[in-house]
Parts: structure tokens; C-alpha cells; sequence
């Protein structure tokens, strides 16, 4: 039909520079800023895109996957323009209209809205090897570049975990089918056992992310094989 918009390949480079993506990314970090959470800026959507793709690369799955994964990644917060505790179900409607509006396949939004929704830890679940990437790329990105306020961090157990990371590495082992998270802690600024204490549904969720792309997620905590 003359009217109907003619599909095509949507990259990376088309979704980071739509208006859009951009004006949400920017108020869903300033929002989160407010309320008085970590960073969820540009910084962190990189990250988790590039780690996500990444992961589905380095695990031999296709170009394309890896890269639906990476714009599912890069969007997978954008629901926090509107607000905080159902992010992950609003970013999908979010993205679902600003892919169509790109002109992306069906087939392809309907993969990076799952991915965006069910990348929480609270309520989400591996659902394709999309969800799997962004779920581990997201959960992948601990660090105490993300703590807007270093001054605060005694008071906050969530700053003062993040804050206390140094060191933060997603090591991918494609043979052994590992995914490997790196962490060096300053236990001087928090200890190991309050990592656990607010990430544990988090590594549960690695875990089976881990598990749907036949692999096995490990977590490294200062040399210590903790998982």
C-alpha cells in the first residue's frame, strides 16, 4: 500500500539518533536523578548496548541478534520518563512506537519490546537470547562512576555498594560457555556480603540468563570465586 511505510534494517546509529531516544534518555536520567538514584544517562544505555551485543557476538549467535540486542539495550530504561517502579513495561510501549515510527519489522520491535520487559529483576525473565543479553549487560554495570553524590554514599546502602566497586568486567569464555562477572570491591567502603544483600535477585536473574544461552554465570568478587 502507497501509504504504508516501507520497512527496512534499523541499526544502532538510527535509533541513538532519534530525537526521541534522545529527549527520554536525557529526562529519565534527570527523573532518576531526582528521586535519588544511580546513573541511567547515556553512559550506562552504552554499556549495556555495546556489552549486550557483545555477549551475543562472542557467543556465536548472528550479527543481527547481537545488534537487536544492543538496541534493546540502549532502550531497555527508557520507560523512566514516566516514572520508576513499571519502567520496564512502559519503556516497551515507548520503544515499540519509536521503532515503528523508524520503520522497523514487526517481528523485530515485537523482540526488542520483550527484552526491554522482562529486563527487570523484580518481575522479568530470559525470554530469548535478546532478554538474556540485555538482563546480563544490564546487571553487569556496577561501578562507582554511576554514584552521583560520593559525599552521600554513607548513607545509602545501594551508593555505597556501587561506589565501593572499582573494577567491574563481563569476561566471556565461548568454549567453556562462561560468562564471568569481575568485580574488585573496597571493603574499606562496603563489604562483600551487602553486595549479596541488595544484588542477590539480581545474580538469580544473571544466573538464568546465563543458563538460556547455554552458559553458566560466574561471579568473581576480589580473586573469590563467590558463584
Amino acid at each position: 500500500m502507497e501509504n504504508e511505510t516501507k520497512k527496512r534494517i534499523i541499526t544502532m546509529d538510527d535509533v541513538e539518533n532519534h530525537p526521541m531516544v534522545i529527549a527520554c534518555i536525557r529526562q529519565a536520567d534527570s527523573n532518576l536523578g531526582v528521586l535519588g538514584y544511580t546513573e541511567h544517562g547515556f553512559r550506562h544505555t552504552d554499556m549495556v548496548a555495546n556489552t549486550a551485543y557483545r555477549i551475543l557476538k562472542n557467543l556465536g549467535y548472528s550479527r543481527r541478534e547481537a545488534e537487536l540486542a544492543a538496541i534493546a539495550g540502549y532502550l531497555h530504561d527508557i520507560g523512566n520518563v514516566v516514572e520508576r517502579s513499571h519502567h520496564y513495561y512502559i519503556g516497551a510501549l515507548i520503544a515499540m512506537n519509536i521503532l515503528k515510527d523508524l520503520g522497523m519489522e514487526e517481528r523485530e520491535i515485537t523482540e526488542v519490546a520483550a527484552a526491554i520487559g522482562n529486563h527487570d529483576e523484580i518481575s522479568g525473565h530470559p525470554v530469548s537470547v535478546c532478554s538474556a543479553a540485555v538482563i546480563l549487560a544490564d546487571k553487569a554495570d556496577v561501578h562507582r562512576l554511576r554514584v552521583r553524590n560520593p559525599s552521600f554514599v554513607k548513607f545509602d546502602i545501594h551508593d555505597r555498594v556501587n561506589y565501593a566497586v572499582e573494577e567491574s568486567v563481563l569476561e566471556l569464555s565461548p568454549e567453556e560457555r562462561v560468562i564471568t562477572l569481575k568485580l574488585k570491591i573496597d571493603n574499606n567502603i562496603s563489604k562483600v556480603l551487602e553486595y549479596f544483600e541488595i544484588f542477590l535477585s539480581r545474580m538469580v536473574l544473571c544466573r538464568r540468563a546465563a543458563d538460556f544461552l547455554s552458559a553458566r554465570f560466574s561471579l568473581v568478587i576480589n580473586d573469590a570465586q563467590l558463584l
